[in-house]
């Protein structure tokens, strides 16, 4: 059954100033923020009924390059200019325009999906427009890489954070990610099965791992939504101190993910 009521930390598609801050520098964004791993994309292509794929918040175009090395005939869609303008860039075609107001001119897919970026859609209005501009038997597939540090991994992170954000709402490190991360999981589930048009959702997962060096995480940390919202001085804090515990660490780690996707198919239409 949905969810009947969630708090505002699980409606991120309202946090309007954080979801268009990562276009500030979208060049680190894209060199920084991880790919997706290459069963989760042949997974989804070969699971769409034809080529034609729409990305939703393509962002600079990382998931989008993937599928097109996969075959897939790719559009992206993006609310920020300067994201878009990167991902053109790189030869992708983007339209600029949130998803739940794009015109999408009668156009119609095989494949909607989503790399780190539906938490930002309204669930009811983006499951809508989804539906809409999805072929019969198409596929909706929304996915997030999830890191899942080692408790003592986290533990120090997490030190690290506290004292330089004290008062933080939210201390990302406090509790397991997965765990943190059911909410919006179920939030887009919910926003699929309440639309009507759609199959019972299905999670997919996927493991895989990377190895940073000490500027690559602290790189990819710039990127994070939350950190554009911190004052200078306090995100300077907050780096120097998890810079510390990766030098305490031989100035590298690895990083497990679980890649998960929350996907259904677009039922036929009687």
């Amino acid at each position: 059954m949905p969810t009947q009521s969630r708090t505002p930390a699980e409606e991120p598609h309202r946090a309007r100033h954080m979801a268009e801050s990562f276009g500030a520098d979208p060049e680190r964004y894209d060199r920084t923020r991880p790919r997706y791993p290459d069963a989760l994309v042949r997974r989804i292509a070969d699971a769409a009924p034809g080529p034609a794929l729409l990305d939703v918040g393509c962002g600079t175009g990382i998931a989008a390059r993937q599928f097109r090395a996969a075959g897939c005939t790719v559009l992206g869609v993006d609310a920020d200019p300067r994201m878009a303008a990167f991902a053109r860039g790189g030869g992708l075609d983007v339209e600029v325009s949130g998803f739940e107001t794009w015109d999408s001119a009668g156009r119609t897919f095989d494949a909607v999906v989503a790399g780190q970026t539906w938490h930002w859609i309204d669930p009811a209005a983006g499951a809508a427009k989804a539906a809409d501009v999805l072929r019969p038997g198409g596929r909706i597939a929304l996915f997030w890489n999830v890191h899942r540090p080692a408790p003592d991994l986290a533990a120090a992170f997490s030190a690290a954070h506290l004292a330089a954000l004290p008062d933080a709402p939210r201390n990302p490190w406090a509790r397991a990610t997965l765990d943190a991360y059911g909410p919006i999981f179920a939030t887009v589930a919910d926003g699929l099965r309440t639309d009507g048009s759609f199959g019972e959702p299905e999670e997919w997962r996927f493991d895989w791992e990377r190895t940073y060096t000490r500027d690559e995480w602290l790189e990819q940390m710039r990127t994070s939504g939350e950190a554009g919202q911190y004052a200078p001085e306090r995100l300077t804090a907050l780096l120097t101190g998890t810079g510390a515990v990766i030098d305490a660490l031989g100035g590298t780690f690895t990083m497990p993910y679980t890649a998960v996707v929350v996907t259904a198919v677009r039922t036929v239409t009687p």
